[in-house]
């Protein structure tokens, strides 16, 4: 590649053309003024520091209140309950819902059916009020056990509903279940975006079923099925807090139980809010992680992940300082040098 270009002339009364070498280093680069993108810019930035100014200076926001209790015992035995509570009700909700979603694709008209009313129900019935039916099942249903079928002779074992489900068993059931209904459908979304293809050629290799399901269909799926499942336990994790409304005393529940004492509303809310943040924040690496592993049947070489980018520029800036120091060399699309 050169940094000439030919430019050919033709004077009158001459013949012959003549050429002539162009410097294409002496020509101005004219750059596009991007004037709206700019003007955004600037408003964002004027946006943000005004908030973080108000942050500063507004006293309502009582950031004392809010050191004092954002490690407070209440507040860390509600935020671990929340974290109980998500982590049992997402565990349930999807291996519900993996089930769910294979009874969908099934060909038995019968599970198809089932499955397909049980999704449907769950979905239709907002959460709060599954919590309080979970919690009121004593008022149908004053006993559950084993017994003679199509009667109430519970002969072989017997459990008064309110011992059987307590608080913490209706939040359980409330959650999963609820879960469940929106898992299956997003566990279905990715096992239909395989290509048929890989399965027909599977089966004609004679691979049996359950190989074919955990070894070709599910790595595949998973990379669509990552990002929704991901959004789902975030919205799970904030679904937590409806379980005010059955009185367990979770990370809303117990930020609401001090300000009603206290009057200090705002701090207590961003304790709450806070919290919620990270948790959430956690979550989205975890996310990017388990997406860049699912990833390399689609890629060849993984990109490198945010920390080795900061080492390597790291590295770089380091060099810098000393004058015979080597270059480091360029960082490979897998993250390795």
């Amino acid at each position: 590649m050169t940094d000439t270009v030919s430019r050919v002339d033709r004077t009158v009364g001459d013949t012959a053309p003549t050429a002539q070498r162009v410097d294409l280093g002496d020509i101005p680069v004219v750059r596009t003024r991007h004037w709206f993108r700019w003007a955004i810019a600037a408003i964002i930035v004027f946006v943000v520091a005004q908030f973080l100014w108000s942050l500063v200076t507004n006293e309502n926001y009582e950031w004392g209140y809010f050191a004092q209790y954002f490690f407070s015992d209440p507040v860390l035995q509600g935020l671990g309950l929340t974290l109980v509570y998500t982590a049992v009700s997402a565990t349930i909700g999807f291996l519900l819902g993996t089930v769910l979603a294979l009874a969908r694709l099934a060909k038995s008209p019968l599970l198809n059916a089932a499955a397909w009313s049980f999704i449907w129900f769950f979905r239709s019935v907002p959460l709060v009020v599954q919590l309080v039916v979970w919690y009121n099942l004593g008022y149908l249903y004053p006993t559950l056990g084993l017994g003679t079928p199509f009667t109430t002779d519970f002969w072989i074992v017997e459990f008064p509903t309110v011992q059987l489900i307590s608080a913490f068993a209706a939040g359980v059931l409330g959650l999963s279940l609820h879960q469940a209904a929106y898992s299956a459908e997003i566990i279905r979304g990715g096992l239909l975006s395989v290509d048929q293809g890989q399965l027909e050629a599977a089966a004609a290799l004679g691979i049996p079923p359950r190989r074919r399901l955990s070894r070709i269909v599910l790595p595949q799926a998973m990379r669509s099925i990552i990002p929704n499942a991901t959004n789902e336990v975030i919205g799970l994790v904030k679904g937590t807090s409806v379980l005010f409304v059955i009185a367990i005393p979770e990370l809303f529940y117990a930020v609401q139980v001090i300000y009603n004492r206290n009057s200090r509303v705002i701090p207590l809310l961003l304790v709450a809010v806070v919290w919620y943040t990270i948790i959430t924040t956690v979550l989205s690496i975890l996310q990017y992680y388990i997406e860049r592993h699912y990833a390399r049947g689609s890629v060849r070489v993984l990109p490198p992940t945010p920390v080795q980018r900061a080492r390597r520029w790291i590295a770089a800036q380091w060099a810098r300082l000393g004058d015979d120091a080597p270059a480091p060399r360029p960082l490979a699309p897998g993250g390795e040098s």
